[in-house]
């Protein structure tokens, strides 16, 4: 008879997984810098918030020094201190990003009501009530605006791109280096540019075209970069496929490389929209602003969301800045569902088994 053997079930072992003793001693030794910092920055002539942080980043990062000296010597210490460098930085980079949200929430919500998005501010003053007016023709200018900058720049910087990956012609480096320079052109130099050019230069008046056209030199960079590199990562196996079965060059390009490099082109549109969205300086020399609502993209002044937020602060009413941030708070929101798309679109596809 075969004696049965008894399972045993065995757990695999977690060394990076701290012990219940050095979570306590973690815990300790938070509590000790915390109170440690508190007691310096009472009794001494530290003071404030910045102060405080300060005194506790160099407090945490000297008392996890020695604490990892005395546990595992000078090497252990040394990571330590390297991982505490590491977690500051981080620390020091989202705590004004997580300050900035809260604080444009806090006070963008202030002046926003049920009329805010379809009113605008023809019949009242930024002064006014904030249960009156609106945001509604700066939100339709822009979005205007924008249509226009996205029908003019996403070609342009998309052939450029192909230009410079696919035919790598005569002139790809200097057109290269242009496209680099474009992107670091101020953005007040394109709406002066605009303005001298085409507005006063040729009689033309304020129009959410001639902002669009600011827009778009702006714009075209941000595409034609974030496409080239998307196309740089299209495997040359596919275009050597393509021309092997007798399509042409550009065959292949439309039929092959375009196709596989949909979802990054999909995001170099939007990055290059979230770009624009919250450019203020080029719309003062182009657009004239407006407090009316403006549909007519050819003629008339036109408002936009950075107008708004612009002439509000200018008012410098308590109700004006409320409404200053209620733009920015809107602007934010427009931003970051930008970002927020651009990252789905062009994340990797899961395929399922």
């Amino acid at each position: 008879m075969t004696p049965q053997l008894q399972e045993i079930e065995v757990k695999p072992k977690q060394p990076w997984k701290p012990t219940q003793r050095e979570i306590n001693v973690n815990i300790a030794v938070f509590i000790f810098n915390t109170l440690l910092t508190l007691a310096v920055v009472q009794f001494t002539g530290f003071s404030g918030k910045l102060a405080f942080v300060v005194l506790f980043i160099v407090i945490s990062l000297t008392s996890n020094y020695l604490v990892a000296f005395f546990k595992g010597g000078s090497v252990l210490a040394k990571n330590t201190l390297a991982t505490g460098f590491a977690l500051t930085g981080i620390s020091l980079l989202i705590m004004p990003v997580i300050s900035i949200l809260g604080t444009v929430f806090a006070k963008g919500t202030e002046a926003m009501y049920i009329g805010f998005f379809t009113d605008d501010m023809s019949q009242d003053s930024f002064a006014s009530d904030l249960d009156v007016g609106g945001i509604k023709h700066a939100v339709l200018g822009s979005l205007i605006m924008v249509t226009i900058a996205l029908l003019l720049s996403v070609p342009i910087g998309i052939l450029t791109a192909l230009y410079l990956t696919e035919l790598k012609g005569r002139g790809s480096t200097l057109i290269r280096f242009l496209v680099q320079a474009m992107s670091g052109i101020p953005s007040i130099v394109a709406g002066l540019f605009i303005y001298s050019a085409l507005i006063t230069g040729s009689g033309r008046g304020f129009s959410a075209f001639m902002g669009a056209l600011a827009l778009t030199i702006l714009m075209i960079p941000t595409v034609a970069r974030t496409s080239e590199e998307v196309l740089k990562l299209i495997p040359s196996d596919l275009r050597e496929a393509g021309l092997a079965l007798g399509a042409t060059q550009w065959r292949t390009v439309a039929m092959v490389v375009i196709p596989a490099a949909k979802s990054g082109l999909i995001t170099a549109a939007i990055l290059g929209v979230a770009r624009i969205a919250g450019e203020t300086a080029p719309l003062l020399f182009t657009t004239g602003g407006a407090d009316a609502l403006n549909l007519n993209p050819v003629d008339g002044n036109i408002g936009s969301v950075p107008f708004y937020v612009w002439k509000a602060l200018i008012d410098g009413s308590p109700n004006a800045i409320a409404r200053a941030w209620a733009g920015i708070f809107l602007l934010m929101i427009i931003v970051l569902c930008l970002f927020i798309a651009a990252r789905k679109i062009g994340s990797p596809k899961k395929v399922r088994s």
